[in-house]
């Protein structure tokens, strides 16, 4: 199968990341799962909203992320806050840890996704805005919004 007729189906987004970050690369990597995970998730249950990545032992692993008990499982149910292990080349791991050990850089999950049968986490990589950046692109946004409508009504 190729990438373009791969049906893809986002589970869960993090709009907060491109307010919060200044993304500066993205990387979609894999996710080790248990099947109750993966059960959970093609429901539609999942937040990624306080997760972050965190580089160990050269591997990468997503911390934070909630993916509810399944609700039609049993005693062998997941624990939902749990670290799980995502799947990159070593290469993009060891050109990531690199650059997270700059100041401020933050390896942070902006969607969860179903690409064909296999789930999928986008991760960006960025640096923490602050308030001043945060008004400025909100200024430039409103900004824009209102020249597109201004142009819109001479039309």
């Amino acid at each position: 199968m190729t990438k373009e007729s791969e049906h893809r189906r986002v589970v869960a987004t993090n709009k907060r990341a491109r307010f919060a970050y200044e993304l500066q690369d993205e990387l979609e990597c894999g996710i080790v799962l248990k099947g109750t995970e993966v059960k959970s998730l093609r429901e539609g249950h999942c937040s990624i909203a306080e997760a972050y990545a965190r580089v160990r032992g050269g591997e990468l692993f997503l911390v934070g992320a909630t993916i509810p008990e399944y609700r039609c499982g049993n005693v062998f149910n997941h624990e939902p806050t749990r670290e799980r292990k995502l799947l990159a080349h070593r290469r993009e791991i060891g050109k990531w840890t690199k650059r997270v050990k700059e100041r401020g850089m933050t390896i942070v999950p902006m969607e969860v996704a179903f690409v064909g049968s296999r789930v999928k986490v986008l991760l960006g990589l960025g640096k923490g805005k602050r308030l001043v950046d945060k008004r400025q692109a909100a200024r430039a946004r409103s900004d824009r919004r209102d020249i597109d409508r201004a142009a819109g009504r001479r039309r």
